[in-house]
Order: C-alpha cells, then sequence, then structure tokens
C-alpha cells in the first residue's frame, strides 16, 4: 500500500480531504511536530486541530503496522510455496488485524494437534465425506479407515479423529469466525466469582464476587477492576453470549440436514465451538475490551493531566510555602519572585511540640524581611490545622494564604530532579519548595515529575503502561507549548517539552545560558550547540523572550513571520513597537493585502492576535478558596451540610472533592446533574471551585458520599 491509499483511508474515516491527511502525513513524516503543525502549518492542514492531527498520527502508524504484518505473512505462506493468486488477493483485501490473521490461520506454524495426528493416520479423507453431509452406509464408509497399527482401532476412534479434523478446520473457517466474532462483541456477558479460598483484604472486591454484566454496556472502570481483581487471583473471569444461543446459530449456517454425516458434522461443530473458538473468540475478547477500556481511562487520565497542568498560576511573586506535619514540624521555605530558594527553617506550631508562640512571631518576622506577597500551604497531613494557624498571625503586610495539591511532590523530592537542583538540602525542604513554585506557576513545576504520579485517573497502574506514558507526554507537550516558555528563566526539564527540543537540546540551552548570560534574541538560538535549523523552526515561535530588543521575541509570531509583520507596520506608516501598542493602528490593517501563495488569512490572522496581546497565556486566572472554617476532620461532617469544595480527580463514575478534611468525597455521577450526563467531565472540570452537599459518611471505611449543589 503507498502513502495515496493511507490518505485515502484516513481521509475517508475522519470524513476530512485528502490534501489535508497528504499535507499533515508529509509534515509529520518530515520531522514536524504536533504543536508545530497545529500552530504555524493551518495553511497545509485546513486548520486541522492538534486533536485531529494527533488522530492522523495514530491511524497512520496502525495501517504501517498493518502493511507490516501483511507483508510478514505473504512471505511466511510463500515460503510454504501454498500462495496461490487468489490466497493474495485476499490477504491483500484485508482491512484488519483480526481478518488479517484469519486468512493465515490455516498456514501459521501449529504444534502436533489432534487433527494434525488423525491427519497422519489416514483419516483426513473420511472428514471431508462427513463435511458433505449426505447419508451414507456409516460402517462399510468407516471400515477403510479402521487400522490398528496407527492407533485407529475401531470405527468410534476413525470417526472421532475425523471429528478432530473437521472441528480444527472449523476452527479456522473465515465467515464462522467472522459471525462468532460479531457474536461475542455484541452479546457477550463478563462474568466474575471469588476464587474459592481467597483473601480479599479489605474486601476491595467484594461486589464482583458474584456478578454478570452486559459487556458491551459495562462502563471501563468495572471492566479494569475486575481485570485487577483476576490478576490478584481473587476473581476468576469468563466472557461469552449465551451457550444454546450461539450454538443454534452455528448449526443453522453449518447443518443442512438430519443424515448421519451431518449427525458427525454437529459433534465436530460442538467441539470446535466449545474446545477451539469460545476460548479463542474470549481471548480476543478481553484484549479487545481491555484495549477499549484502557482508551477510555487513559482519556480521562490525559484529560485531568491537562487540566491540572493548565492550572491558573498566580504569578511571580515572592512565596513562602509551607509542607506541614505534626511531630515533625512543619518545613518552610521562602523563594524569590524566580521560584529560587532564599531560605529555610522548621517550625512546630502543632502538638505534641505545640511551640505556637514562638513560629509565629518567626513568620511574622520572615514575611515582614523578605516582603513576602502568598503563603503557599501543602493539602496534606496537618493542612488544614496550619491554614486555621496562619490565618490568626498579624502579619504587618497584606498577604494571603493558599492551599497547594499536594500531590506527588514527595516524587519531586526524591527524584534525581531535585536531587540535582538542591544537593545540598533534604527531601523535607524540596517537597516544600516544590508546593511553592506549584502555586506560582503549576505547569513550570509538574514537568518535573512523572504525570502518574499526579494521581488524577482512574485505574492508571492497569492499563497499557506505554500508551499511557505516550499519552501522557503528548499531553505535556501540548500544554507547554500552548502557554509558551520564557527562555531565560526556564528549567531544562520545562525546556525539553517544546516542540523540537527534547532533554538533550534542553540541557545545551541551560549550558549556553549558564555561560554567557540572559538570550538577547530567538536568533541567538542557533548559536547554541546541536541547535540546527530544524530545531530553530520547530522550537522557536514557542520559546519566549521578555524584554527582547525586538518585541516580536516576547510573542507567539514564529520567526519565519517577522517579515510580514514588518511589511504590515510599514503600510500603517509606523513601527512595530508602534504598531503593537496601539489598537488604532492594527485597524488599518487589511489582512488580505498580505495573503500570499504560502501564507493565507489563517496565519495572517494568528498574528494579528498576537500583535493585540504578545505572548498572552491560555490560562485563566487565580481564584481565592477558602475551606469552611467550621470543617476540619470526618467527623465534623453530617448529612445535609453544604460545604465550598475544590474539584480533585474526575472518573468515569464521578468525581472527587477535597472539602478540607484530609479525604477527598465522591460525587457519583448520578448526582452531578439534574439530567443524565455522558461524563462527569461534561459538568466539572478540575480544580473547580464547587459547592457540595453532603449525602452521607461512613467514618469506618472513611468514604464520603456527597451531591453537587447547583443553582
Amino acid at each position: 500500500m503507498e502513502l495515496k491509499d493511507f490518505v485515502t483511508r484516513i481521509a475517508q474515516e475522519m470524513n476530512l480531504q485528502e490534501e489535508q491527511v497528504k499535507n499533515t502525513l508529509e509534515l509529520l513524516n518530515g520531522g514536524a511536530t504536533i504543536p508545530f503543525i497545529s500552530r504555524y502549518r493551518k495553511e497545509a492542514t485546513g486548520s486541522l486541530d492538534e486533536v485531529q492531527i494527533e488522530q492522523i498520527k495514530t491511524m497512520y502508524a496502525r495501517l504501517m503496522d498493518l502493511e507490516k504484518r501483511r507483508a510478514a505473512i505473504l512471505d511466511s505462506i510463500r515460503e510454504q510455496g501454498k500462495l496461490t493468486s487468489e490466497l493474495e488477493a485476499q490477504l491483500m483485501a484485508a482491512d484488519t488485524m483480526s481478518e488479517l490473521e484469519d486468512i493465515y490461520l490455516p498456514y501459521r506454524p501449529k504444534r502436533k494437534t489432534r487433527a494434525s495426528v488423525a491427519v497422519e493416520r489416514g483419516l483426513e479423507p473420511l472428514a471431508k465425506i462427513l463435511s458433505k453431509q449426505q447419508p451414507v452406509d456409516m460402517e462399510k464408509t468407516v471400515r477403510p479407515f479402521i487400522n490398528p497399527e496407527k492407533e485407529v482401532p475401531d470405527a468410534e476412534a476413525a470417526l472421532a479423529g475425523a471429528r478432530d479434523i473437521l472441528a480444527e478446520r472449523l476452527s479456522e473457517n473465515l465467515q464462522l469466525r467472522a459471525m462468532l466474532r460479531n457474536t461475542f462483541r455484541q452479546h457477550s456477558r463478563i462474568t466474575s466469582k471469588q476464587v474459592k479460598d481467597k483473601v480479599d483484604e479489605n474486601e476491595k472486591f467484594r461486589i464482583y464476587y458474584n456478578a454478570s454484566e452486559f459487556l458491551p454496556k459495562a462502563p471501563s472502570h468495572r471492566i479494569l477492576a475486575m481485570l485487577r481483581g483476576e490478576e490478584e487471583g481473587i476473581l476468576r473471569l469468563s466472557i461469552a453470549p449465551d451457550e444454546e444461543k450461539t450454538l443454534s446459530s452455528i448449526r443453522r449456517k453449518l447443518i443442512r440436514n438430519n443424515s448421519n454425516c451431518a449427525e458427525q458434522l454437529w459433534m465436530a461443530a460442538q467441539d470446535a465451538y466449545k474446545r477451539l473458538l469460545q476460548p479463542q473468540m474470549e481471548t480476543e475478547m478481553r484484549k479487545f475490551y481491555k484495549e477499549k477500556a484502557d482508551t477510555e481511562a487513559i482519556q480521562v487520565f490525559t484529560d485531568n493531566a491537562r487540566q491540572l497542568l493548565m492550572a491558573a498560576p498566580l504569578g511571580q511573586v515572592t512565596t513562602l510555602a509551607i509542607d506541614p506535619g505534626f511531630r515533625t514540624g512543619c518545613k518552610i521555605v521562602i523563594l524569590d519572585p524566580q521560584g529560587q530558594l532564599l531560605y529555610n527553617e522548621t517550625i512546630y506550631p502543632h502538638p505534641p511540640v505545640a511551640q505556637y508562640k514562638l513560629a509565629s512571631d518567626k513568620l511574622k518576622r520572615l514575611v515582614s524581611q523578605y516582603k513576602v506577597d502568598a503563603i503557599a500551604i501543602g493539602n496534606g497531613t496537618a493542612g488544614r490545622e496550619t491554614e486555621n494557624f496562619i490565618k490568626y498571625i498579624p502579619f504587618e503586610r497584606d498577604v494571603k494564604a493558599y492551599m497547594v495539591n499536594e500531590s506527588g511532590a514527595s516524587v519531586y523530592s526524591a527524584s534525581p530532579v531535585a536531587r540535582e537542583e538542591f544537593p545540598n538540602y533534604d527531601v523535607t525542604v524540596r517537597g516544600a519548595v516544590s508546593i511553592g513554585r506549584r502555586l506560582m506557576d503549576p505547569l513550570a513545576e509538574l514537568v518535573k515529575i512523572d504525570p502518574k504520579a499526579i494521581g488524577v485517573g482512574q485505574y492508571q497502574h492497569d492499563v497499557n503502561q506505554k500508551r499511557l506514558q505516550e499519552s501522557l507526554v503528548t499531553t505535556v507537550e501540548s500544554c507547554v507549548n500552548q502557554v509558551g516558555v520564557e527562555l531565560n528563566t526556564a528549567s531544562k526539564e520545562l525546556l525539553s517539552y517544546v516542540s523540537g527540543v527534547g532533554p538533550a537540546l534542553a540541557q545545551n540551552i541551560v549550558a549556553y545560558r549558564n555561560e554567557h548570560g540572559a538570550f538577547n534574541s530567538r536568533e541567538e538560538l542557533k548559536e547554541v550547540p546541536r541547535f540546527g535549523a530544524k530545531a530553530f523552526e520547530q522550537a522557536a515561535g514557542f520559546l519566549r523572550i521578555r524584554n527582547a530588543e525586538n518585541p516580536l521575541d516576547h510573542s507567539a509570531v514564529h520567526p519565519e513571520s517577522y517579515y510580514i509583520v514588518e511589511k504590515m507596520a510599514a503600510s500603517c506608516g509606523c513601527t512595530i513597537p508602534e504598531l503593537m501598542k496601539q489598537p488604532k493602528l492594527r485597524k488599518l490593517i487589511k489582512l488580505e493585502d498580505f495573503v500570499t501563495d504560502k501564507v493565507g488569512l489563517p496565519t495572517l490572522t494568528d498574528i494579528r492576535q498576537e500583535l493585540e496581546k504578545p505572548g498572552r497565556d491560555p490560562r485563566s486566572h487565580f481564584e481565592m478558596f477558602e475551606f469552611d472554617k467550621n470543617v476540619h476532620k470526618i467527623e465534623d461532617l453530617k448529612p445535609g451540610m453544604e460545604l465550598p469544595g475544590i474539584i480533585t480527580n474526575i472518573t468515569n463514575f464521578g468525581c472527587f472533592v477535597d472539602v478540607g478534611v484530609h479525604q477527598d468525597g465522591l460525587i457519583h455521577v448520578s448526582r452531578l446533574a439534574d439530567h443524565r450526563v455522558a461524563h462527569p467531565s461534561e459538568v466539572v472540570h478540575l480544580n473547580q471551585q464547587v459547592t457540595v452537599r453532603v449525602i452521607g459518611v461512613e467514618l469506618d471505611r472513611k468514604r464520603i458520599s456527597l451531591a453537587l449543589v447547583t443553582e
């Protein structure tokens, strides 16, 4: 299959123009990144977004895999000397991997089977006679095949061997397999039972001890939960449609009459289904529905990760960050507006030490001395108690305290990245630094840890880890490039996600910056070792230089388009800085005057938007949030209470809400809205501030049931 064939098929499946797909694939194959193509090659793609470009890339990879497998199968059959023109045409026409494998099945090298043994014993001619379903004198027909020397001592042994041959042939029948595959996909039930004598600590899988549901409608989180239960040896699963109905369908398809040969064929068909086809189809369905559940779970995880990464930043302010604790004290650090560590110490405002006044006086002095603008408090152990302590300190400055989600901070603090950044400090100081930086700029800090450690998904440890990691990396890259990166202050971890950069070039950029000082222009990037023309093309538009000599270097206008802005300014009789500062001048621009065979209205529209708000941050503005001051622990919750909360995680079955009691509550999807919703993300988003009503509290299981309060 040639590229044009791939293009045609992808265009048809995605309902796109072939030119859009062709140009996108050429850009991808030429080394262009998805963020670059989406942002700077809109004319070529017809303004496809990142999701569509990713779909094209995924479909192309899938079709390439199909072609590689097709070639391998053709080579295998050709080596066997069994490749006919008809078989080759059949293989070339196969559209899916399962169809391809079904065609190959009779030619696949096999270990010794009951059928192959029967063939060696000379029973294949008898099997052919039985397959014709004609009435015969069975005793007379079978007699020539009885041969004690070949371990066929009697008529029944001969018939049994012939049925083994028929069963294997039926299990390889293309039409029968297609029918059963369709039946299994559309009508299967997944059934789980507890494995006898297996101990299920905490009864995690109790609801699945004796459960059965229609598989095509089973939610992905339940499928993954059952599969995990099986993996842990607690559950035994089976997947199958109704056996009686399925066998009836097979009989109608295969059996033409009531002859004695048809009776033998029917016996072989039942054996083929129960011994060969049913297990094969169950394995296939497990793979099919596992992949489907993985896709849904990965989508949930990446959607949540995107929302977390794109959370509103407080901005560059001097910050005092606290990693709270009781017995071990509260670790405090002070960070300058660029996130650099200025000071660290431990205070003990809580029992058992309870140095309340000493801790209070120390914080007052530090806030005044360092001119602190904000206080970041980790939301883990002792978080609410620390927040309450802070609120009653009479600071001399107007300083606000914010609760910060610290999920994954401990992962960062023990990571090689943190050790390299703070080699002379222990994990507690590094953790506090991470909490403070998350308040200032969540994206810049969270890129330093594995997104899986953030904890905003469902069953992320049960899905395909390679696919999950690839999706998360794509999501992080998308977020970083959507926001843009300040070239002179960004960490190498943040730089590594910039389009066309990667870890090695990011390290080179930082090394160059350390040696030569701040970059003065984007052009200076070309002086960085190994930062060639391709890397510059892919990366330059996403890198920003604050206070650069050329103001466009702080915008998302790509250097390749600077000449267009120069022409725009000339047409208005002004300089570029004047054009960027004065709206009345920009209104004089007629975009149609600058259209060429390479530059169209989509790019020109983007340029004009950038001139209006250069380097604009697409993230929302930071909002203050406070928990109910009367609620600090789960025992304080009572049914009927209405409380402020913040969404911490979204799953297919509902969303989790932090109400300030160190245990998130669950709003089941049925309690998210008055009407039925397909997914909780239709109603809420991560970090959203909401009002919830307490429905129930299970103290022994630490479970909180909530409902969303809507106006």
